[in-house]
């Protein structure tokens, strides 16, 4: 739970200065840093963006009275509906994040074991 906030709060603050592409290096470095495992890693990179851009598209709903997000979903999806493009958002977004943590956890994994087998 506590890389899930993490990721979640530093993507934010880093999207805010850098492009969009910057919550992958957040939920890499997290997951490189702490991840017991690589189903964990993927789920903590997931959820913890997809948060951010689930919140994000809410508040681009709650700010345009959801005239924005229906005229997306109308261009997109054929339909009048707020909830498609928040899940798509959700998805494309928590999957980058969740491959970017499974990455750092297998980086993290194979350059400690390069190391261990250096030493031993």
């Amino acid at each position: 739970m506590y890389q899930i906030v993490l990721i979640a709060f530093l993507s934010l603050c880093a999207q805010f200065f850098l492009p969009w592409w910057t919550l992958a290096i957040v939920a890499f470095a997290i997951c490189y840093w702490r991840s017991p495992g690589a189903g964990w890693a993927f789920w903590y990179g997931f959820a913890g963006v997809a948060i951010v851009w689930l919140m994000y598209v809410l508040l681009i709903q709650l700010r345009t009275d959801g005239v924005f997000v229906g005229r997306m979903s109308e261009l997109l999806f054929k339909a009048n509906t707020p909830f498609l493009p928040a899940l798509a958002t959700s998805i494309v977004s928590g999957l980058v994040g969740g491959l970017a943590g499974l990455s750092g956890f297998y980086v993290r994994q194979a350059t400690t074991t390069q190391i261990i087998n250096r030493i031993s």
